[in-house]
């Protein structure tokens, strides 16, 4: 099995140009998670955490190499360190600013969104300004990714022999295909988030509070992300004032400079205008649109407002923002923020696997734009709690890379193929652990049989499409890409 995992990762790495070949890189990437998944359920309990992180190294090692051509993510990291390396303001100055001309280069070029300011947090920021001093900036920022990855590889072995699990249960991460390929391959920064999320569960499972609050403050300035998880952290934490504290002032020593100034316009128009791939978005604002549900809110809720306020100057510019996509997307933040309350203050009995397990799970759902990256941060817990449905979702994520290198579309047949098997497996899954001692009880992903019964812990101590900007006489014609 580990054989043909690695036959999987020469062939990706024989591809080299992904872009040129998306059908068969994603055919490659599909077999190996299958691979991995195989691997992980055979090998659970028969491997040492040794071999589980030479394995991981090894892979990453292979993809280390790749062009960054099926994201181009990594160009825009090197820009953004280049800019802060300058004495620029990222935040403030969009590639295209001419105050940033003499730092173009051949990779301005290609770089893509020029138009938008960055987006990342500052440590972010901070790696990619490190990787850009080396003398090799794209691969210097992938070499320390990969350091960064595979501590998260050790940390969740660490978590597995915590909760009582053998260190095979890191495989399903510490080996999957896209893990490898995103972190060492296309250098996605998520491989930071990620690393921050499993060091904050792991810290509060040994009940050391005020460092858990410091990795979790990390998450954030990585990746705003675990921003939502902050309530669920806190409200399982042992000493919640420390944790806060922690948290609190390492998140203000970072962001407040950036807010100080206003919102990053960057951070606006993602929120605004980017969108791909979102679970329950696609299908939503398609609704919307079918039923013109924006004609109905101009109508009856905004022209009645406008009557009876008399204020028509300060309704008719509400006008413009009156569309399927972003109505969507603020009925999804809503329901987003009814279950992110239930799950952070009443669903997490004390665990921080199942807050965060739950809390993500919620995100990712209302989120209109999940890019395969994206579920990184979700799929070191999956793994070890064997969540069938993230599991099987990491598989077949992939597909998404097909309608973002080929004229095909994104809806209906790929969302379905991706998304229906996880609403599916869905409730069927737990954030919980399963009752087993060793690999004979161990089931597939996919398996009907059950492994989501509650287990005590052992010890005392869990390239985007965007839509136009809006516009009053064309609300109703936004492509979802």
């Amino acid at each position: 099995m580990v054989v043909l995992l690695g036959v999987v990762h020469v062939a990706l790495l024989g591809i080299w140009d992904l872009a040129a070949a998306p059908r068969l890189t994603v055919v490659l990437l599909i077999a190996g998670s299958a691979l991995t998944a195989w691997a992980a359920w055979r090998l659970d309990s028969k491997v040492s955490a040794a071999t589980v992180l030479a394995v991981a190294l090894a892979l990453r090692l292979l993809l280390l190499a790749l062009p960054p051509t099926f994201s181009d993510d990594l160009l825009r990291y090197v820009w953004d360190g280049r800019v802060l390396s300058a004495g620029h303001d990222p935040y403030r100055h969009a590639p295209d600013d001419p105050i940033l001309e003499p730092l173009r280069d051949a990779r301005w070029d290609i770089m893509p969104h020029r138009h938008v300011p960055t987006v990342y947090p500052p440590l972010a920021l901070g790696v990619f300004t490190l990787g850009g001093w080396l003398p090799l900036p794209l691969l210097g920022i992938k070499i320390l990714l990969v350091s960064i990855d595979l501590g998260a590889c050790w940390l969740l072995i660490r978590l597995a022999r915590v909760r009582g699990r053998p260190p095979g249960r890191a495989i399903f991460y510490a080996w999957h295909p896209l893990v490898v390929l995103e972190g060492a391959g296309m250098g996605h920064i998520d491989v930071l988030l990620t690393a921050a999320i499993v060091a904050t569960v792991l810290l509060l499972v040994e009940k050391r509070d005020l460092t858990a609050g410091f990795a979790a403050a990390a998450g954030v300035l990585a990746k705003l992300h675990p921003i939502v998880l902050m309530l669920g952290w806190a409200r399982v934490a042992r000493r919640r004032v420390r944790f806060l504290l922690g948290a609190g002032v390492l998140v203000a020593i970072g962001l407040l400079p950036v807010l100080l100034p206003g919102v990053p316009p960057g951070l606006v128009t993602y929120g605004v205008s980017w969108e791909f791939n979102g679970p329950l978005y696609e299908p939503l604002w398609r609704l919307f649109d079918h039923l013109d549900t924006d004609d109905w809110v101009k109508t009856e809720i905004l022209d009645e407002l406008k009557n009876r306020t008399e204020d028509h100057d300060r309704w008719n510019r509400v006008y413009p923002f009156v569309y399927p996509q972003l109505l969507a997307k603020l009925v999804l933040l809503g329901g987003f923020g009814l279950a992110w309350l239930i799950f952070s203050l009443f669903g997490a009995r004390g665990d921080p696997i199942v807050v965060t397990g739950r809390v993500l799970t919620a995100f990712v759902l209302a989120m209109a734009t999940v890019y395969p990256w994206y579920i990184l941060m979700t799929l070191p817990l999956a793994a070890l709690v064997r969540h069938r449905a993230w599991l099987v979702l990491s598989v077949l994520m992939p597909l998404a890379y097909v309608p973002k290198h080929t004229p095909y579309d994104l809806w209906p047949w790929f969302w379905v193929v991706m998304w229906i098997p996880f609403f599916v497996l869905l409730p069927l899954s737990s954030w919980r652990q399963e009752h087993d001692d060793g690999a004979s009880t161990l089931t597939l992903p996919w398996s009907t049989a059950s492994s989501s019964a509650t287990a005590a812990p052992t010890t005392p101590a869990g390239n985007g499409k965007t839509t136009p900007s809006p516009s009053s006489n064309d609300s109703k014609k936004r492509s979802s890409g």
